[in-house]
């Protein structure tokens, strides 16, 4: 059967968790494992906030710092995972409206598991000891398990997403499934990087865990 075409009561498994980070166009319901994250938590527009600029720095600084603490110390040569950014809202229709000032944020990038956090406190060290990073202290180590999640692939500006999470929210729905935006948050896979691609080009991929509706 057509992983499309299966019923959505049959989640999908994965062999790989690279295949998590690839989405099409069509929602399809997905099951995450427990993944881990350096991740930095903040609140307000992340066009204008200058705490969003620190994370992002802090997060690939501390990210490339572990890759090449890896492959000094095993000879692996592991890839720096995207950004990826957890959303939610007093209000989560704000996420339909725009007001992004209203929004609160955790903006993280997957590790590999020889990231512990004696590493993360020894590089943070080193990081910070070359370059002015005011985030590094705010990094934190952490685990995400969001099990059961639909999710749909978004090309083009991200301010253009509105229309795509709505389509996501109403194919959760249409297939018996609820979230609740505060516990089950609205998660973004940032695939392309807005520095070098069209905004036309960007892909992003939308996650949103759910849960069946009886369960909630």
């Amino acid at each position: 059967m057509d992983p499309e075409e299966a019923p959505v009561t049959t989640t999908m498994q994965y062999d790989s968790v690279e295949q998590l980070y690839r989405a099409t166009p069509t929602p399809r319901l997905v099951r995450v494992p427990p993944l881990t994250f350096l991740g930095i938590d903040g609140h307000g527009d992340p066009n204008t906030s200058q705490t969003y600029v620190d994370a992002v720095s802090a997060l690939f600084s501390m990210s490339y710092a572990a890759k090449f603490a890896i492959k000094k110390a095993s000879g692996q040569n592991v890839k720096v995972s995207p950004l990826e950014g957890l959303w939610w809202a007093d209000d989560m229709e704000t996420f339909l409206t725009g007001r992004k000032s209203d929004w609160d944020w955790t903006m993280m990038i997957r590790q590999p598991d020889l990231v512990t956090g004696d590493l993360v406190e020894r590089l943070a060290a080193e990081v910070s000891a070359k370059k002015s990073l005011p985030a590094i202290p705010d990094l934190r180590l952490v685990a995400i398990a969001e099990g059961t999640a639909a999710q749909v692939l978004h090309v083009g500006p991200y301010a253009d997403e509105g229309p795509t999470i709505e389509r996501l929210h109403a194919w959760i729905r249409d297939h018996g499934l609820v979230f609740e935006g505060h516990h089950q948050k609205h998660h973004e896979i940032y695939l392309g990087d807005p520095r070098r691609a069209a905004p036309a080009k960007l892909r992003t991929i939308i996650r949103q865990p759910c849960s069946p509706a009886k369960s909630v």
